[in-house]
């Protein structure tokens, strides 16, 4: 959420940067409206209990001395003034609460150093790593782990339904290995490991942005109120929501496995077979907690951490910058990290890193109190995935396919593998 102040002070600015990322600002209008009424109606309302108060002595001096017909006068018009002041303040709630569902709907404005664009397709590529093998060099993953039996589509379906993976033997173990090596580099660059719950409360959502944003993607508990995690980011990031930090406690480094639950799936067809999108799959997720001063230098930190994972997997990949159309409503920048799949000739996005700003932590009322005497200040929130492990999955099987038809495995990853290849 960003700054009723900020809406305030320069509101064509506001509307400028959301456009910028091809959003509605019909919001914002109504904000602006709704707020100026609440404002007028405020100083009204203030008035009128000012001109009780005065009433109520009058009432009061009037009854002492025993002007009982006076103070029946008075009497009636502090009660018709009552009514008019409870009237106001049920409007007062209503618009309220209409401009608090607005500012929800007023997405993150993008940093101006954000490259402007249209979506994923206008995305300038920073730098890559590695030597793509050619386009066709290996046959799609699922045909692989068909032949290796790593994973079992037509079980899982029938378990849960489409989208839904059973791995199997080797393949069981490859997913585990994968969520290993991604905790140990975090662990490596400081990253305290949590374990969290996998269920959160509307409130977390919307701390994170989910909600209202991102609603429909997400599986409900209609129950009891409860919504199935999209990412860890969503728990994580709401471990510390309305707190305030002592600033000797930032940065804060967390990173947590997770299964994750989504409900879009995409059309059927080659770029979602496989493991390229479906409704339950494994990341292990990093966030940050940091001073303003310092997230734009920890978001590439971030990000480079990341593709340390990537580098020890031995996976070409490239890291392209968001532009304004892609980068998200909830995020200020971003970076995607992209593997290269020979087998399906694509560069599968398989992490994302974001810096929000202020944006979560305002949601959130999380701050941080810079001295002990000082007013608390928001933190900055920053969150990336050490790596989406189904499409990193994919792209390993058909970088490391070997011409006798096995899969070999990277050495970063055979300490938590074991020796040998899968064959």
């Amino acid at each position: 959420m960003i700054s009723l102040h900020r809406l305030r002070d320069d509101p064509e600015a506001v509307k400028r940067a959301v456009a910028r990322k091809g959003e509605p600002t019909e919001s914002i209008d109504r904000i602006l409206a709704a707020d100026e009424r609440r404002r007028t109606l405020e100083a009204e309302t203030n008035e009128l209990r000012a001109q009780r108060n005065a009433g109520n002595k009058e009432l009061g001096e009037l009854l002492r001395g025993g002007r009982a017909g006076e103070a029946e006068q008075v009497k009636t018009a502090m009660a018709e003034l009552s009514i008019r002041i409870d009237a106001m303040a049920a409007e007062l709630e209503e618009l309220s609460a209409a401009i608090e569902r607005d500012m929800l709907l007023v997405p993150n404005p993008p940093l101006d150093s954000v490259p402007d664009g249209a979506g994923p397709q206008d995305n300038p590529v920073l730098r890559t790593w590695g030597d793509p093998a050619p386009e066709g060099s290996a046959p799609p993953h699922w045909e692989i782990a068909q032949r290796l039996s790593l994973f079992d589509l037509e079980r899982g379906a029938k378990v849960a339904g489409s989208g839904f993976i059973l791995y199997t033997g080797a393949g069981a173990r490859l997913q585990r290995a994968l969520i290993g090596l991604m905790l140990e580099i975090a662990d490596r660059h400081g990253y305290a490991e949590v374990w969290p719950p996998l269920l959160v409360n509307a409130a977390s959502a919307r701390g994170t942005g989910q909600l209202p944003d991102k609603e429909a993607q997400m599986y409900v508990v209609e129950r009891d109120d409860l919504y199935l995690i999209p990412t860890a980011e969503v728990p994580v990031t709401n471990i510390y929501r309305d707190e305030i930090l002592p600033a000797d406690r930032l940065p804060i480094y967390h990173a947590a496995y997770t299964p994750c639950f989504r409900r879009e799936a995409g059309a059927a067809g080659r770029e979602t077979r496989g493991l390229l999108r479906v409704h339950q799959f494994d990341k292990v997720e990093m966030v940050k907690f940091v001073h303003p001063d310092t997230s734009a230098a920890e978001l590439e930190t971030m990000t480079r951490d990341v593709e340390e994972v990537l580098e020890a997997l031995e996976i070409s990949y490239r890291v392209v910058e968001r532009c304004t159309g892609d980068v998200g409503f909830a995020q200020a920048k971003g970076y995607d990290l992209e593997a290269w799949s020979p087998g399906v000739d694509a560069w599968l996005e398989v992490s994302s890193t974001s810096n929000y700003t202020d944006f979560q932590a305002r949601r959130m009322n999380l701050r941080f109190r810079p001295a002990p005497d000082a007013r608390p200040e928001l933190v900055h929130t920053l969150n990336g995935s050490a790596l989406g492990i189904s499409r990193t999955y994919a792209a390993l099987l058909e970088t490391h396919l070997q011409p006798d038809g096995s899969v070999r495995i990277p050495e970063a990853l055979q300490p938590h593998f074991g020796r040998g290849a899968i064959s």
